[in-house]
């Protein structure tokens, strides 16, 4: 073969260098760049090629590993490891080596995306590795095949995969069933469930179950309303909120403190636990009904405020109406993307005392550090937690001051 030739379908021996983010590895062969799926660092595979679109590099899937490393094991999941069902691409690793691989990636992330030299490692929620990083999900999605059959998709397809369990996923939606269930003139069902021990369920957004889930965290209760947004993995809620309150230490109480992305209030609700209900702060959210739930979770503190609005456009507003956030602590939750260029511009120009940055994606992470950096922050402490196990995600959380 050369440079130029095609290699779609093609198998090809590969020696596997290192982990890439978005839970894929590296190798090179003849010059190019392949990245592979579901093999781990200095494993030798044969892998066949399902994407080239030319240029430097193309895509392939590990069919057979020929040279493995130590830290394999059996794949958590069986039909993920025989029929390809998405959701636990790297079962296949020890739990403890997962994390490493974590901590390379963001340790990379922040190097080439925000000019950050720290190995920050990436650790585990409490009781994980007693259950092995499993049945942790209070929430999932499942597809439903023309035929009826409710299932994950298989990777890089919609091609629906039946499944006998959900290893992934905590007890009660296991013993709920659904997914052994044939589901005719259906779509996606989606499950979610509480710590206090409501169900809640969505057949193609009709609800089923409990109308309102509601969750505790740091001693405080959480309603969230049908579809509301509440963290996956059992014990992230908790863990996260600890975080929030170890990292805002100098928060001043008095003043126009932000919860950005706030969702229904919890670290709104978990800063109130150490700074009491004298506490100013406003959460801001653009789902109307997650704000709705903020509010009434938060009732209790007499300065709280919830706004339902995209965060640009709060900020933005309330630069023109002259907010001052001088002594500020700033906390924000965005989505996979990140905050992006127009909001933290804005942070900048506000200059809070203080920005508490929780972030699901590491490059997202990392390109908004190096702007705020730039701006004149400094990057105070930084953890990583594996929210996520037996998949390529986890969780980051940044403290930044002036």
């Amino acid at each position: 073969m050369t440079k130029t030739e095609n290699w779609l379908d093609t198998e090809i021996e590969l020696d596997i260098e290192k982990v890439a983010h978005g839970g894929i590895f590296v190798a090179r062969h003849q010059g190019r760049v392949v990245f592979v799926s579901h093999t781990a660092p200095g494993e030798k595979v044969r892998a066949r090629v399902f994407e080239d679109k030319g240029g430097s590099f193309c895509r392939a899937e590990t069919v057979e590993v020929l040279d493995p490393s130590g830290s394999r094991v059996a794949h958590i999941w069986k039909e993920a490891d025989r029929l390809g069902a998405g959701g636990a691409e790297f079962g296949h690793l020890k739990l403890e080596y997962q994390r490493k691989l974590k901590t390379e990636v963001l340790a990379e992330s922040l190097s080439r995306m925000g000019g950050i030299e720290r190995e920050v490692l990436v650790m585990p929620v409490p009781g994980d590795e007693i259950t092995n990083g499993l049945s942790y999900r209070t929430r999932i999605q499942l597809h439903v095949s023309p035929e009826g059959v409710a299932g994950p998709y298989k990777e890089r397809t919609h091609e629906v995969v039946p499944v006998k369990s959900l290893p992934l996923a905590v007890a009660e939606i296991n013993e709920l069933g659904v997914h052994l269930k044939n589901w005719q003139d259906v779509k996606r069902i989606e499950i979610s469930t509480a710590s206090t021990g409501g169900v809640q369920w969505f057949i193609d957004k009709k609800v089923k179950g409990d109308k309102k889930l509601v969750e505790r965290a740091l001693g405080r209760s959480f309603r969230i309303s049908s579809g509301g947004f509440w963290q996956v993995h059992r014990g992230a809620a908790e863990l996260l909120a600890q975080e929030v309150l170890q990292m805002s230490e100098g928060l001043d109480p008095l003043a126009n403190n932000l919860d950005l992305y706030g969702g229904v209030g919890l670290f709104s609700g978990a800063l109130a636990t150490k700074y009491g209900k004298a506490l100013n702060i406003t959460t801001v959210e653009s789902s109307k009904v997650a704000t709705a739930d903020a509010g009434a979770n938060l009732v209790d503190l007499a300065k709280h405020k919830a706004v339902a609005a995209p965060v640009e456009g709060f900020l933005k507003a309330q630069i023109k109406q002259g907010l001052e956030l001088g002594g500020a602590t700033v906390v924000l939750d965005p989505p996979r993307a990140g905050a992006g260029k127009a909001v933290v511009d804005q942070l900048l120009f506000l200059r809070p005392a203080k920005i508490i940055y929780v972030a699901c994606d590491p490059v997202s992470l990392a390109r908004d550090l190096k702007t705020l950096i730039s701006g004149g922050y400094r990057l105070e402490e930084i953890k990583a937690f594996d929210l996520f196990p037996h998949t390529h995600h986890f969780e980051s959380i940044a403290s930044l001051v002036l």
